[in-house]
């Protein structure tokens, strides 16, 4: 995480070789592994939630403890410790040495999406569908739900979201003579050289530092890139025709100097931002309060589109951002903690405070719709009704895109390939099958069975 993003974001940071270390991780009491485990009675939650108890919950969103205190407020003999063991990476590698250890773990962890694979794989999340979960899910988006759950069971209770969106400078794109955004990425790339010609501005820029975010652009492409059974097996497709695709546009628009590949998150990339050298950001939905921040001297030239679409009138996204909440296997107080996980994530007036108060990007269907949320019209966006925007981007969103349990990896090899290749705008295309090959290599050395 970029110190930055702290206060909104929860992307995926990018880690070292941690993964290397996961099978020593097993925690010293397995968790529940099978929803075909007894279901918990009402009356055993009842008697959990009315019996004096003290969970610590892991979470690196700012002032979660305002949600939490609704939590203690409704069952008052439950304290809850709210800690900030650090945010992304830092978090999981604290999480990892305690669960090793067999001492010290939380009862409740925040865990963004795209790890919670790689925790599964060592038993060290407790499968909340005999607690009730599974009756969770018409509550939630469906491609969210699908993030936390499969056949086996539920592992986490949907926090926050990123479903990815262009944010772009209305007033740049008149400069050009330019009135409407993109629609399609044929439409992105003529815009693209338009841009250049007449105002000189890069139509965005594509970094060689964030892996989420391409790999959210690769599912909007229709990308499947891995698939996992739970255990062993594990398919590994990075260089696939939708993601060649994907990266040979990139290239070209960089090649030719419509995009820049500048590093992003430091001073020069918001300058950029501020004086229109970017004219749009393909994005996540927690950006659109992430930039009236960081760039405040815009106020009013920003609009916010959906992704442009491979196919004239195609409606799809990607996901980039976003985490959990999950029970961590071993805990003594496994009802009550699920409890806290369910409530600070489902009850209306938490969910509420969490998307206008910490600003976090929501994932019920009712805070989704709530006119509190969707009829806001920040003068920032002169009067557009962002919310609204992203909140039917995210309809759009594939629902069945799964991660491997080795994104640590995935991540962190990224920059010495695919990403390095973007940095010196250099062959792509071959650094994306580098990259592919480098994730191999390492799976089959972790002990899978790679397809």
């Amino acid at each position: 995480m970029r110190p930055a993003l702290t206060r909104w974001i929860t992307l995926g940071a990018l880690t070292g070789l941690a993964v290397a270390a996961l099978t020593g991780c097993t925690p010293s009491v397995p968790g529940t592994s099978s929803n075909t485990a007894k279901a918990v009675s009402s009356s055993a939650m009842t008697k959990a939630l009315n019996t004096p108890t003290t969970l610590t919950f892991w979470t690196w969103t700012p002032n979660l403890q305002d949600e939490v205190a609704l939590f203690t407020k409704k069952y008052p003999k439950i304290k809850v410790n709210v800690v900030n063991a650090g945010q992304g990476a830092a978090e999981y590698t604290k999480l990892r040495t305690v669960l090793k250890a067999g001492k010290g773990a939380p009862d409740v962890a925040q865990i963004e999406y795209q790890y919670m694979p790689s925790f599964r794989l060592t038993k060290s999340l407790e499968n909340l569908a005999p607690y009730g979960a599974a009756d969770l899910k018409n509550q939630f988006v469906g491609w969210v739900w699908n993030q936390v759950s499969d056949s086996t069971g539920v592992y986490g209770v949907p926090q926050d979201s990123g479903p990815m969106g262009d944010l772009y400078r209305k007033d740049v794109f008149a400069k050009a003579g330019i009135t409407t955004p993109p629609a399609t990425w044929a439409d992105f790339a003529k815009d693209a050289a338009v841009l250049k010609s007449k105002t000189g501005a890069y139509i965005s820029d594509m970094p060689g530092s964030d892996p989420g975010q391409l790999m959210g652009l690769f599912s909007q492409a229709g990308s499947k890139p891995f698939s996992y059974d739970g255990k062993k097996t594990l398919s590994i497709h990075l260089d696939n025709a939708a993601d060649k695709k994907v990266v040979a546009y990139w290239q070209g628009l960089i090649q030719k100097g419509y995009v820049s590949s500048a590093a992003d998150f430091n001073n020069d990339w918001y300058k950029a931002l501020g004086n229109g050298s970017y004219a749009s950001w393909q994005t996540a939905a927690w950006a659109p309060v992430f930039l009236q921040s960081a760039v405040k001297s815009t106020a009013g030239k920003w609009r916010a589109a959906p992704l442009p679409q491979w196919t004239a009138g195609a409606n799809a996204s990607g996901n980039w951002g976003g985490s959990a909440n999950s029970v961590v296997a071993g805990t003594k107080n496994a009802l009550a903690a699920y409890a806290l996980a369910k409530f600070v994530n489902t009850d209306p007036a938490s969910t509420k405070m969490m998307a206008t108060e910490q600003l976090l990007f929501p994932t019920t269907l009712s805070t989704l719709s709530s006119p509190d949320f969707v009829n806001q019209k920040p003068a920032f966006y002169g009067g557009q009704a962002v919310n609204k925007e992203f909140s039917d981007i995210s309809k759009t969103v594939d629902t069945n895109f799964v991660w491997p349990p080795i994104t640590d990896y995935l991540y962190s090899s990224y920059t010495t390939t695919l990403g390095k290749a973007i940095a010196n705008k250099g062959d792509m295309v071959s650094a994306l099958t580098d990259w592919q090959n480098t994730v191999v290599a390492y799976a089959k050395q972790q002990g899978f069975t790679v397809q």
